[in-house]
């Protein structure tokens, strides 16, 4: 009897036994299968806020806050929090960190919190633009636009458009020598900014602004000046709060003034342009071409909204055409073997004295390659952002209360040794080699999913031609022999100096 008792309570316990032997060799066998509790923000590591205000102001400069990224992540490991007052920011940058948070972000993605740019808006009483506007606002807008931005059949309509601006480029850079007695051209990063504004208007209003002209409009050098600080201020007025807004008024002021210029300077050719196609309906002719504010109006969008959108769709697209120029130019003028590598495919694609097309840059897979190359090492949005404002979400192992900034530090990712070899030096073969795979998240300087750059497929095709047809008429090379130019951040990233090069005839 007592051998039953025993024989009967050792069975009772089986099953937990069994569940301890099994728990036990999981841990040796597996021991990754072990669920950790996730870690909160109190665990995650990252400077104290007065070390961080002093790295930020102090040591390095908000010039060098894409340097501090990869300081961030070789200090504290490829996530970190920092605090600058009451704002708080975690910090990622990692591949498998950022497609963590891009597949968490929701129906509609808040990039970042623009405090200043909404503050301005509110201000004047100015609509939201694509950049700005979130929800179903955004989403809206985000739909009618991406109709038209976003089908590859819509972008190539815009080939000759974009093509009959390239051929004033290369008309204003055969100038540009000539003024200078030679073959140099100086801050080639100016003149691909005009190249960049001509494009976008030509695309927004299928109007040409004169950038390319000897002599550019005043109103447009004040634009492009306008632009230009206005970026600068965006850091300073972000970085302040806002009760120093009316302490130290001058930031604010100035930043103010740069956007009131810009959005008159958007609304008198909205208006023209308007006007002109009303004219033309009221006397019964057919509307041709292709122009996206005429889209925006027809889509029965209030002009208060097509001024804002267009606004800021108009500054968008100066930064991406003239940092991406500027920096391939350099770098094929550093790396002459490739530039050459370049010119022979473009020449092998297109014949002498033939003006590119879309389909014929389709052919160019080193063309993609290099621009790809390009964007990685410079990434015009050195760090994105997201908010995930409706719930906490999990990412390496921390849970992310919601509301928090997060900040996607692109530049330190692309940058990284782990996901790229040799990540300083410019490789545009790393994209051709098939037998070599890298995260799809390491380089994604367009950004991702529904809040990845509206522009891309413009952007991309510009770039490709104007390039394509800049190697048929030059080769380009150093002004100076070891002229090394590092990028600098102004909200974008952007060459720290100017960029000189010389342009040699064919």
């Amino acid at each position: 009897m007592r051998k039953m008792t025993q024989t009967l309570k050792i069975g009772s316990r089986v099953p937990q036994l069994v569940k301890y032997f099994t728990d036990l060799s999981a841990e040796v066998i597996c021991p990754q299968t072990k669920k950790v509790a996730p870690k909160t923000l109190a665990d995650m590591p990252g400077p104290s806020t007065s070390t961080f205000i002093y790295d930020l102001f102090c040591r390095r400069g908000l010039s060098r806050l894409h340097e501090l990224q990869m300081e961030g992540r070789a200090k504290y490991g490829p996530m970190w929090k920092a605090s600058f007052g009451p704002i708080l920011t975690v910090h990622v940058a990692e591949p498998e960190l950022i497609e963590q948070v891009l597949r968490q972000e929701g129906k509609h993605p808040i990039r970042s919190d623009l405090s200043s740019w909404k503050d301005y808006r509110q201000c004047r009483g100015h609509a939201y633009g694509l950049l700005t506007a979130e929800g179903e606002e955004w989403q809206n807008i985000r739909s009618i636009l991406g109709k038209h931005m976003l089908k590859p059949k819509e972008v190539e309509a815009y080939t000759d458009v974009l093509n009959n601006v390239v051929t004033d480029c290369i008309k204003k850079l055969k100038y540009q020598r000539s003024r200078n007695g030679g073959m140099l051209i100086k801050d080639i990063a100016d003149e691909f900014y005009k190249f960049g504004l001509e494009g976008i208007s030509a695309v927004l209003f299928e109007a040409r602004l004169g950038c390319l002209e000897p002599n550019v409009p005043k109103e447009t050098e004040m634009f492009i000046q306008s632009i230009n600080t206005m970026f600068v201020m965006t850091l300073l007025t972000m970085a302040m709060p806002k009760f120093l807004h009316r302490i130290f008024k001058k930031p604010w002021q100035k930043f103010c003034e740069c956007w009131d210029y810009m959005f008159e300077f958007a609304k008198v050719h909205i208006d023209k342009r308007m006007a002109e196609t009303a004219e033309k309906i009221a006397k019964g002719e057919l509307i041709e071409g292709k122009y996206l504010t005429y889209f925006l109006a027809r889509e029965n969008l209030s002009m208060k909204t097509i001024y804002g959108n267009v606004t800021e769709l108009l500054l968008a697209g100066v930064d991406t055409i003239s940092s991406t120029m500027s920096w391939t130019l350099y770098e094929l003028a550093q790396h002459p073997e490739v530039q050459t590598a370049l010119y022979q495919e473009v020449t092998s694609v297109v014949s002498s004295g033939k003006i590119p097309s879309a389909a014929d840059v389709a052919r160019m897979p080193l063309m993609k390659a290099v621009v790809k190359e390009v964007l990685r090492l410079y990434p015009v949005i050195p760090g994105n952002a997201r908010v995930v404002a409706d719930r906490d979400i999990e990412v390496g192992g921390y849970v992310i209360p919601k509301q928090t900034l997060i900040t996607l530090c692109h530049y330190a990712t692309s940058r990284g040794e782990k996901n790229f070899s040799n990540p300083h030096r410019f490789q545009p073969e790393r994209w051709l080699n098939k037998n070599v795979s890298h995260h799809p998240y390491a380089s994604i300087p367009f950004g991702f999913g529904k809040r990845s750059c509206i522009g891309r497929r413009i952007a991309e095709l510009e770039i490709y031609l104007a390039l394509a047809r800049i190697l048929m008429h030059f080769e380009v090379k150093p002004a100076l022999e070891d002229s090394i130019v590092k990028p600098m951040t102004r909200t974008l990233l952007v060459p720290e100096k100017e960029i000189s090069l010389l342009f040699v005839d064919r």
